[in-house]
């Protein structure tokens, strides 16, 4: 595998928890499985031993030199193991930040993740002789143009296959066309039916186009992507290739995500006993410093990025009308400014009602999914989505938008569900979930019945295991 981001070394969103706990499930199924990636400047404090000192990697530039770094976990039982490599450039990736900083994304990202892709295919040739090469968006989608364009006559390459898994479509990786002597690819690529698009280099288009299998992290979103208006430009290309798209839905740690064990919460609780959940609503109520009466009142939760994605324009279209019935809210992120000027709005307009809380802080996220009543996600588009599986453990009902993995994950006897994108099929989705709140007997029933759903790693990592099998 070949990902820029792994739990918990390098990590902006679920990208990296899918590659801290797919390989591991692999693993458990009897898999030799090895995770390239970046030894950015946090990365350093992984426990693993160089093993390369100096590796040239071909660029556009001529060869970079590499480190490479390596270390081997074992799952307690697994025949199988996960290897990681780490690629070590202290100039390409000892940065503080993964993709950029507070300027804006760096100039040379197109080198970064060209030279990461390369060095997987150097890696793979030195140590790790893979069968399939499982790419993980745009940063890593040139290593099916690198195995077809520079190893296709390489008898170590000969019968290898590669997937592209695409966990956001909104992310391509676009560059100026003048960047393309940096990737040490051919000119004659630089085509509409190949790495061309819209007169830019696309990465994840290029990937897209040489892959031998394509999947996503939800089977509605391979559906999505499909059609103008999930597909970013990339829908007509995704129809020519719908044969070789599939959906694979993402799991969860449930070692990390559940309420009878969670260290970062007030109270334990289980199907079998929910008493504990009432207290954790008390404890965040109280850290965040809404009053006492909201005990009786349904307490919606948040936790998120702050992005056009999320559908928080909806909430602003509602936001008064929300609290007519006498609902609370408690959100937790950061990100595009007008939507953090929202919830700073709302939390000055109905202090008694809402708080919020900018950044990322885990151990309140865990609070929210334990203490909420319900769960917000009107996303305009949601590949998979993490939240609203969590939320089922943690007995706290999601009310969501019918798209992608929310649309996969939740039905009507577990959440609430709207389809139509408007302020108005959200206002009478959080109105229908607070009405059911209040008969709490029914309500238990439906906590319950999503606190066994079951959205473990281990039925998606054998359906994956299934795909590398039949390529």
């Amino acid at each position: 595998m070949v990902s820029s981001e792994v739990s918990p070394w390098a990590r902006s969103g679920g990208l990296a928890d899918v590659l801290g706990a797919l390989p591991q499930a692999l693993a458990s199924l009897g898999y030799q499985v090895a995770v390239v990636l970046p030894r950015y400047m946090h990365a350093a404090d992984a426990p693993a031993t160089r093993v390369i000192d100096q590796l040239p990697v071909p660029t556009g530039f001529g060869p970079i030199d590499v480190s490479v770094w390596s270390m081997t976990s074992t799952p307690e039982g697994a025949t199988g193991s996960v290897t990681y490599f780490f690629v070590e450039n202290a100039g390409l990736f000892g940065r503080d930040g993964l993709y950029g900083d507070s300027y804006g994304d760096f100039g040379d990202n197109q080198l970064r993740f060209a030279l990461l892709s390369r060095a997987a295919l150097e890696i793979s040739r030195r140590i790790f002789p893979a069968d399939v090469f499982h790419c993980h968006d745009w940063q890593a989608a040139l290593v099916p143009v690198y195995l077809r364009e520079q190893f296709s006559f390489d008898p170590e390459f000969a019968a290898a296959k590669t997937l592209l898994t695409i966990h956001n479509l909104g992310y391509q990786g676009l560059f100026p066309a003048s960047k393309l002597p940096d990737l040490g690819l051919g000119q004659h690529l630089f085509n509409p039916s190949q790495l061309e698009f819209w007169g830019q280099i696309n990465f994840l288009k290029a990937g897209i186009v040489f892959s031998d299998a394509i999947n996503t992290v939800s089977r509605k979103y391979a559906e999505e992507i499909q059609t103008p208006e999930y597909g970013f430009g990339l829908d007509g290309l995704l129809r020519e290739r719908r044969n070789v798209l599939s959906g694979i839905l993402n799991g969860v740690d449930y070692a990390r995500w559940n309420p009878a064990n969670d260290p970062h919460i007030a109270a334990h609780y289980t199907p079998e006993d929910l008493s504990g959940k009432r207290e954790c609503k008390r404890a965040l109520l109280e850290q965040m410093g809404l009053p006492e009466r909201l005990m009786d009142r349904p307490l919606l939760g948040i936790v998120s990025r702050f992005a056009a994605q999320k559908g928080f324009d909806l909430i602003g279209e509602i936001a008064p009308q929300i609290f007519e019935s006498d609902v609370a809210l408690i959100a937790l992120g950061n990100g595009e400014p007008r939507y953090e000027e929202l919830f700073r709005g709302l939390a000055v307009d109905f202090p008694d009602r809402v708080a919020v809380q900018f950044g990322f802080n885990d151990t309140l996220a865990h609070r929210i999914e334990a203490g909420s009543d319900i769960f917000l996600m009107p996303s305009h588009y949601e590949p998979c989505g993490l939240n609203q599986i969590y939320s089922l453990k943690y007995g706290t009902v999601p009310a969501v938008r019918a798209t992608g993995g929310l649309d996969d994950t939740i039905d009507e006897s577990t959440g609430f569900k709207f389809a139509d994108y408007n302020g108005s099929a959200l206002l009478a989705t959080i109105r229908d979930a607070a009405r059911a709140w209040e008969d709490h007997e029914a309500w238990k029933a439906r906590m319950v019945r999503g606190m066994n759903r079951d959205f473990s790693w281990a039925s998606s990592a054998r359906a994956y295991a299934d795909l590398y099998e039949r390529l």
